[in-house]
């Protein structure tokens, strides 16, 4: 095995599981302790991640804001994946909440395809398009464009919203800190309009690819008890699905 295929592996495990040890990894990989040491130090310096004794955590990027179409390209495989199971906590006859999000967007194409008999609340002008010939009722909030210009936020978003009532809400993440007990998105009034859904909503689940929780935004929308669960592709390592019970949220991994 390359160095270079070792260090992506040792980031990978680093973002799936929240920490690494040098002594797993050394035997994980059939090398030295000293060997794996300086792996760590090489990606300490990329800055991939911070050295602690007897092994390594990882370092929270802040990623740039990015538009819907920018956005649509990443990750297509694992939003797939969360989009098939989320599907599973939807009940006929319930009224849900889908956010602006392009892995709510599959989720959506999911309902679509299944004419589910639900109706669904959303600012998001893409869900609403592709539930035009759905057999799902379909209710859109009006408000200003968000950054990405695809779907609506601000005060009259908000003030809409606050009517409903949702049972059960699917929500986008930008970045996931779980030691911080933080869900950030790009935006503050993006933002704002989020947290309004989380309050009028039954059940709530924010829907992360497993690379978010490497990652922060702009501005921290909630906290991480706030929600019901979390939605992933990835199976979570022990001391992120640590950190999930303390927060007493439903892992679906």
């Amino acid at each position: 095995m390359f160095v270079e295929e070792r260090q992506e592996l040792i980031v990978e495990e680093l973002i799936s599981k929240g920490s690494v040890r040098v002594k797993e990894l050394s035997e994980r990989f059939s090398v030295t302790e000293d060997l794996i040491r300086k792996d760590l130090s090489v990606l300490e310096k990329e800055g991939k991640c911070k050295k602690i004794y007897g092994g390594a955590i990882p370092v929270k990027e802040n990623v740039q804001r990015k538009t819907a179409a920018q956005r649509k390209k990443l990750n297509t495989e694992q939003k797939e994946i969360i989009a098939q199971k989320a599907i599973q906590k939807i009940e006929d006859g319930s009224v849900v909440f889908l956010d602006i999000s392009t892995t709510v967007v599959e989720l959506a194409r999911i309902i679509a395809e299944r004419n589910l008999p639900i109706t669904v609340v959303t600012n998001s002008l893409e869900v609403v398009n592709l539930l035009v010939n759905a057999n799902s009722n379909v209710i859109f909030i009006g408000g200003e464009f968000d950054f990405g210009k695809d779907g609506f936020v601000g005060s009259l978003a908000d003030q809409m919203l606050e009517n409903f009532h949702f049972d059960i809400a699917f929500m986008g993440v930008v970045g996931l800190d779980l030691e911080e007990d933080a869900v950030y998105t790009y935006m503050a009034n993006d933002g704002v309009t989020k947290h309004v859904v989380l309050k009028q909503s039954k059940l709530s689940y924010m829907l992360v690819d497993h690379e978010k929780l490497s990652q922060i935004g702009n501005y921290k929308y909630a906290r991480v008890e706030e929600f019901t669960g979390l939605i992933t592709d990835h199976a979570l390592g022990k001391a992120y699905r640590k950190l999930c019970q303390k927060y007493g949220i439903e892992v679906v991994d």
